[in-house]
């Protein structure tokens, strides 16, 4: 699967970055108004309340879905439950992200510990590879050179990353916008698979014999746990179909929510002074809003408010849309352009830009 997987969790703590002391175009004295004022209007402070009260709604959720495949038993139409499962495993992902992110709580053990039961234990992602890759992510967004989520793999994100793509790999570059969804099915298994790569490498994002063996124990308790109760409960055959449907639209669930997020937004390396962008202008421009409502929000968890997670990633989620219009403001005062579309044109601006990128390789007919 493509590294283009973004926002789904982070680094243990993740303060507001404090400003640069330089001035001028990008430097600090940009970001410093706005963050003052964002800490003025207490959208810093934490609401475990309201994440306690979410995580609970999701827990029984989920319980309700184990009851359900017991009621049912060995039958096919157990399978219509693995969407609700879906989309609840999706808001674990959500929560796992919040928690990473310190955005739960500023204790950073218990906000590892909320993070290892939804990452590892719930989901079955490695905490420690995820926040290490996110932590390049949310530090450098949309660097070609330093985001791992806009590195050439599977998907490629510029046009001189097509560059000696020939056989597969260039078929799936000419056909990249209309593969991508497709792909998505693959990502919730993906997310399982290079974190237990990464655990098990001696160069691996653990930093200790005791965080790769808490680590490791609790993702095989995740994946001892599931099979235990999809055999125990179907047929192996039905068993095996349910976990594929389930993880395949966790993983489509996944996609709508990082897609829009900066495909195709601009590129810091790909302008003279952009290495040299300040937070602001390094967050803002890389980012995109997704409009919408409540239903908006809880679908997308919170990510519909890209620019504003980038700019402060430890806000809690309930508080990103009350900071919008500090944002929104404070961009037009500096003339930074403030992305924002709807939720259809967000994948068709992604989606647009990953084939235009794949043009150069059509226009010149690849390698079948």
């Amino acid at each position: 699967m493509p590294q283009a997987t973004a926002t789904l969790a982070a680094p243990a703590a993740a303060p507001e970055p404090r400003p640069a002391r330089r001035h001028g175009k990008g430097g600090g004295s940009e970001f410093a108004p706005l963050l003052r004022t964002v800490k003025e209007q207490g959208l810093l402070e934490r609401r475990p309340g309201w994440y306690a009260r979410g995580i609970l709604v999701n827990l029984l959720g989920i319980a309700a879905v184990v009851a359900g495949l017991v009621l049912i038993g060995s039958s096919w139409w157990a399978l219509f439950l693995a969407l609700p499962l879906a989309v609840l495993s999706a808001r674990v992902a959500f929560v796992g992200h919040d928690a990473g992110h310190a955005q739960i709580t500023d204790r950073r053990g218990l906000g590892r510990a909320i993070q290892l039961v939804h990452a590892n234990l719930l989901l079955g992602m490695s905490r420690e590879w995820w926040n290490d890759k996110h932590n390049r992510h949310h530090a450098n967004p949309n660097h070609l050179d330093k985001d791992p989520d806009v590195a050439a793999d599977i998907l490629v994100f510029a046009a001189h990353q097509t560059g000696g793509r020939a056989g597969l790999r260039g078929w799936l570059t000419r056909h990249q916008a209309w593969l991508f969804f497709p792909l998505t099915t693959l990502e919730g298994i993906a997310l399982k698979v290079y974190g237990v790569q990464a655990l098990l490498a001696e160069d691996g994002p653990c930093r200790n014999r005791r965080e790769r063996l808490v680590e490791g124990g609790l993702l095989l308790a995740h994946f001892v746990g599931y099979a235990a109760l999809l055999l125990t409960l179907l047929t192996p055959l039905q068993a095996l179909v349910f976990a594929l449907v389930h993880q395949m639209l966790l993983g489509v669930h996944l996609g709508m929510a990082f897609a829009p997020n900066h495909k195709g937004m601009e590129m810091p390396d790909a302008h003279p002074d952009g290495d040299s962008w300040g937070h602001l202008r390094r967050q803002v421009l890389t980012s995109r809003n997704i409009r919408g409502g409540a239903l908006t929000d809880w679908f997308l968890g919170g990510l519909n408010y890209q620019v504003e997670h980038h700019l402060f990633p430890s806000m809690p989620r309930p508080h990103l849309r009350l900071a919008q219009g500090a944002v929104r403001a404070h961009c037009a005062a500096l003339g930074i352009p403030y992305t924002e579309t709807g939720f259809v044109d967000s994948y068709r601006q992604a989606l647009g830009h990953l084939h235009e990128v794949g043009a150069p390789l059509r226009a010149g007919g690849g390698v079948a």
